[in-house]
């Protein structure tokens, strides 16, 4: 592999290979020919109403409980604007997904970032802010392979959110477009499933399990929510997707979702598994929580070394990384984001070296 070929660990999307185009392709024609008025028309700014029944009977919830939007990050910014006004307090996770902060900043919500550990958010941290008087509208967490920490919240703490937020009023939104991207561990239940006081609104994604390009996600949540938002949806852009979302239903109904699934995971599984070791063999000094699943790890480095600096001594040895600044209100300057998902093995062990080299460069 030469030099100038660039080795990317900075883009969270999945590679060309692990696609399944062959699948996607069937599933496009089985859409057209099973329902070519439906999947042709406007529709409805819910979706396709046959991806939205198989949604909710995924997670056993009624229809009405659920939207299904232009990718996750739309469900996201449905849900920011319809809760978030400028002033309001909100919980989001230290670090936490880059494009969430600049969303929420953008409405004016006041952010407090509660320190992440191996094992979820601080859970102690945040009581501690409840305690003192805050009053977040929403607590932001991803609960499973976090972007882009990469850890996944224990059953323990998923329990004792639920608890927070219906002592102290907030909606916990939980942000799971990684969860069924598993290859270490056992799956954990979600909190939407595990609520009893109302208070989740989940969004997920096909784009992890199906790919990128169809940009469908979905919010689910209590009725009278999804409805505002389907309101406020009607008036934006009349109807999602309506083809995207027909073929990901014929793809989902055919038991191909779960092919691709055991694909996604297998593949990156490995990678991840490559990934921690070329660290351990090329970083000395680095250290990181290697992910259950999903497309990332988190690195802190020595203190020695300034992301500032690494990021373009490394672009200019071929190697793209995310600094870790980018998912913090302050600090992370000693540390990166490596995606994993779209580096095939064969790069991996290369990219790294190449990282320890501009390492060598910039240190001190």
């Amino acid at each position: 592999m030469t030099a100038e070929q660039l080795i990317s660990f900075a883009r969270g999307a999945p590679s060309l290979d692990i696609v399944d185009v062959a699948g996607l392709k069937a599933a496009a024609a089985r859409a057209f020919d099973t329902d070519p008025a439906g999947m042709t028309a406007y529709g409805t700014s819910v979706g396709y109403q046959p991806l939205r029944k198989w949604i909710a009977d995924k997670h056993g919830v009624a229809p009405e409980q659920v939207i299904v939007t232009n990718g996750s990050l739309q469900a996201d910014a449905f849900l920011f604007n319809h809760l978030v006004s400028a002033g309001d307090d909100v919980v989001v996770e230290k670090p936490t997904y880059d494009r969430t902060l600049l969303n929420l900043q953008n409405l004016g919500g006041k952010v407090h970032q509660v320190t992440i550990q191996p094992d979820g958010i601080d859970v102690a941290e945040l009581r501690g802010l409840l305690e003192s008087g805050l009053r977040p509208k929403l607590a932001h967490i991803i609960p499973n392979y976090q972007n882009p920490a990469g850890v996944t919240l224990s059953l323990e703490k998923r329990r004792e959110l639920l608890a927070l937020a219906a002592q102290y009023g907030f909606v916990i939104f939980e942000d799971d477009p990684y969860v069924d991207i598993r290859f270490r561990g056992e799956a954990l239940p979600s909190m939407l499933s595990m609520d009893t006081d109302n208070v989740v609104v989940h969004a997920s994604s096909f784009t992890k399990t199906v790919c990128p390009g169809v940009r469908v996600g979905y919010l689910v949540g209590p009725a009278a929510l999804i409805d505002a938002i389907a309101k406020k949806a009607t008036n934006l852009y009349i109807s999602p997707g309506m083809v995207s979302e027909a073929i990901v239903h014929q793809f989902c109904v055919s038991g191909d979702i779960d092919r691709s699934i055991a694909t996604v995971s297998a593949a990156l599984g490995e990678r991840a598994r490559v990934l921690a070791e070329a660290i351990r063999k090329h970083l000395p000094g680095a250290v990181f929580t290697e992910p259950d699943g999903g497309y990332f790890l988190w690195v802190d480095l020595p203190d020695d070394v300034d992301v500032d600096r690494l990021f373009p001594a490394a672009m200019k040895k071929g190697v793209a990384i995310v600094k870790g600044s980018d998912f913090l209100l302050d600090g992370g300057r000693h540390s990166v984001r490596l995606a994993f998902s779209a580096v095939t093995v064969d790069q991996i062990e290369e990219g790294v070296r190449r990282l320890a080299t501009a390492i060598e460069e910039v240190r001190g």
